[in-house]
């Protein structure tokens, strides 16, 4: 997802994957045309607040993505995100839902608009 200058957020597409160096170029090409000052991303916390196994993939990949651009990357709550999204989709699409990238683009532009309205960073 991505903000423009309203500080809308919008759905960009998926990037797949957090562990391979692929994503990273393709992040690339999306820093260069967009401009990108600052990454966030979700942080899937467990429902009680406790981190998990994918919590700590992320820490990897946020280290990664700082390493990488030399960018702020800031990590949001994610928790009950991908729910929300399927739910504005299946409201959108008359009850069907496909998890062809839809679901993460929208859930990904949820996240970026609850960080633009002052949602807490972890």
């Amino acid at each position: 997802a991505w903000a423009d200058e309203l500080r809308i957020a919008l759905p960009l597409g998926m990037v797949a994957g957090t562990g391979c160096a692929r994503c990273l170029d393709d992040l690339a090409e999306v820093v260069r045309e967009r401009s990108v000052t600052e990454f966030v991303i979700g942080y899937p916390l467990h429902m009680d607040g406790a981190v998990g196994k994918r919590a700590k993939e992320v820490d990897q990949f946020s280290k990664k993505l700082s390493e990488r651009f030399g960018l702020p990357v800031r990590k949001v709550d994610e928790r009950l995100t991908t729910l929300a999204a399927e739910e504005a989709l299946a409201h959108s699409a008359k009850g069907t839902v496909e998890k062809d990238g839809k679901v993460d683009a929208v859930a990904a532009s949820l996240i970026l608009q609850d960080f633009l309205e002052g949602g807490k960073v972890i």
